[in-house]
């Protein structure tokens, strides 16, 4: 697995329910910390790194928000990027056609349209001279992308429209971002699963899907949340025999939760081994965390981890 220190964007998607999200601010939060101006770019609406740091309202209102040195979020809404399209390219025109509730409906109503917009404004984001009247440069983008099939359907969006308009504005907006997000030189795509059967078939399924469709590698995949295994197979015998003889209830429930996490421990590192085979390479791993949910000094632990990716 290459490392991703010297990309311009990092893509990151995966089943719902997989901690996307989380595996992006903390990667973020690492290329922060190297001195790596960052920001975290939301395509699911969420504004998930917005409240981690604490910003109550959990919204950034589709603005660059500073989270902490080196590191900043935005909330990427189509709405407020045509406006922004507009504005730039149409002057007083723009205003007049963001304004129109009929040019809005035509835009809501063409397939696609919404992740050009999205993907268009992610395009901005990374380019070493930005577009965005007084706007700084970042040295990284990391996308906070739909889940695992949205996702892939949102990233082949720009030569969708590329073939379909063959010639004109959108045409070769089209190339232009296809060409950015295909080049494994600037961009690469991050997968996050956890270790269970259908995180990891869909997985490996984007992985094929990726190189048919959009003639891309997975550039990097990260197993979430795995369990220690604290017990070898000797102990785990002797807790097992163990437990049927214990009069205790509480030295019992004990024994039943060890055993229980030796075997999800085991449960898991069967499906890391199956996910690692049918990838062709190890996947990077990241540990549960003990919390109800992932706080900051738990965001820390894993940014900590993921450094290792950059």
């Amino acid at each position: 697995m290459s490392g991703l220190s010297d990309k311009r964007l990092l893509f990151l998607t995966g089943k719902g329910g997989v901690g996307k999200s989380t595996v992006a601010i903390a990667l973020a939060l690492a290329a922060a910390r190297r001195g790596r101006r960052t920001v975290i770019a939301e395509l699911t609406g969420q504004d998930r790194a917005a409240v981690a740091f604490g910003h109550a309202d959990g919204s950034s209102g589709a603005r660059e928000l500073r989270l902490a040195e080196n590191l900043f979020t935005i909330s990427i809404e189509p709405q407020h990027v045509l406006e922004e399209y507009l504005q730039q390219k149409a002057g007083p025109l723009g205003d007049v056609l963001a304004g129109s509730r009929t040019f809005h409906g035509f835009v809501s109503a063409t397939p696609g349209m919404r992740e050009l917009l999205a993907l268009g404004k992610v395009w901005e984001l990374a380019q070493p001279q930005r577009r965005t009247r007084d706007a700084q440069p970042y040295d990284l983008v990391v996308v906070d992308a739909p889940a695992t099939g949205h996702g892939l359907a949102t990233l082949l969006t720009p030569r969708t429209f590329a073939e379909i308009a063959k010639v004109g504005p959108i045409a070769s907006q089209g190339r232009t971002l296809d060409a950015f997000f295909t080049d494994a030189r600037l961009a690469a795509v991050v997968a996050v699963a956890l270790a269970e059967e259908m995180p990891v078939n869909e997985t490996i399924s984007l992985r094929e899907r990726l190189r048919e469709e959009a003639g891309i590698e997975l550039a990097a995949t990260v197993v979430n949340a795995l369990v220690p295994d604290r017990l070898g197979p000797r102990q785990a015998a002797t807790v097992a025999g163990a437990v049927d003889g214990v009069r205790s209830p509480l030295v019992r429930a004990a024994l039943e939760s060890a055993r229980s996490e030796h075997v999800r421990a085991r449960a898991q590192r069967a499906q890391v081994e199956r996910l690692a085979e049918g990838l062709g390479s190890a996947p990077f791993e990241l540990p549960y965390l003990f919390t109800p949910a992932v706080d900051m000094a738990g965001l820390e632990l894993l940014s900590e981890r993921l450094e290792e990716l950059l």
